[in-house]
Formats: C-alpha cells, structure tokens, sequence
C-alpha cells in the first residue's frame, strides 16, 4: 500500500504527522508527504523538512489513499476552500480510496461534499462541527470512525488508538 499526507506549509500538528509516519512504517505502509510548497513545511512546534512532492502532482490511481493532517495552518492557509484539493477529495472517493482528516482538517472532506450520510469523528472546534452539520454528516463520538472509504479522527490524540483498526479495516497485513 501507498499513501500521501498532505500538510500544510505551516503550522501543521508535527505529533500527528509523527505519529502517522510511525504507524505507516510499522505496518510497511510506503508514503509520500505533500503539501502546496515546493519550500520547507514548518509544522507548529518547529519541525522542518522539504516536501516529497507539490500537492498539486498527486495522481489518484498511484496512491492507495490520503491522509490530512490537523493543526492550525488548516484554518490559517484555508485549505478546505481551495478547490484543487477539494477536488482531489472528489477523485480519492469516487475511487473509494481511503480519506483519512484528523481534526480540523475533517473540514477538508466535509467542503469537498463527501461526507453526506456517512459518520464522522467529531473535532473540538465549533467550525469543524459546523461543516459536519451543514455537508450531512453524521456526528459521531467515537474518537475515530470509519464509514466506507472515509476515515476521521477527531484529535490528533486519537491517532494511537485508532490507527491499528483503521489500518486493519483499510487491509494493511
């Protein structure tokens, strides 16, 4: 299997990328990290590192899903109104592809209408729930949740509990 993270160019959470990278290469999950800088990503608590590739690169068929990490760069870039990413959220899940938000970046797929009936991790922050709300999904106080090919975890501290089943219920062996 083969996954891209998309951060952002900053202020993206540097535990949960930590944390997905390291459940990634225990399970020998292949990833590429993305984001929409061709410069250093800079995450909140200082982490720096150079970009696998530019998020607009990503080629659905050459990736078995996507995973969005949180942090405060999603409200500060406004990622979930950019409309090259919002169309990517269309391609992952009309190839039923794996979506996996922590967080606030739940906002992404909410803004990309592909959470409608489906239930979702609910996130801390008022504008996250408000997204769910509006684009029909389903609340859910699970810390992580799984509805067909979309994945959510509701905070970065629900990386550790939720990733072995999800990793499992996507067929990582």
């Amino acid at each position: 299997m083969k996954f891209v993270i998309f951060v952002t160019p900053r202020d993206f959470r540097d535990e949960s990328l930590n944390m997905i990278k390291l459940f990634f290469d225990k399970w020998g999950v292949q990833y590429k990290v993305a984001s929409y800088t061709t410069g250093t990503c800079i995450g909140s608590h200082g982490a720096a590192f150079e970009p696998d590739m530019n998020a607009g690169k990503i080629a659905v068929p050459d990736f078995d899903g996507i995973v969005l990490i949180d942090g405060e760069g999603v409200e500060g870039y406004r990622v979930y109104e950019y409309r090259p990413l919002l169309d990517l959220m269309l391609l992952f899940n009309n190839a039923r592809k794996p979506i996996i938000a922590i967080g606030n970046a739940i906002r992404v797929p909410a803004r990309a209408n592909v959470i409608n009936g489906r239930k979702v991790s609910m996130p801390n922050d008022a504008e996250s729930q408000r997204l769910i709300s509006l684009f029909h999904g389903i609340p859910s106080k699970e810390m992580a949740e799984m509805s067909e090919n979309i994945i959510t975890i509701g905070s970065s501290q629900g990386i550790e509990t939720g990733m072995t089943r999800i990793l499992e219920h996507i067929g990582v062996k």
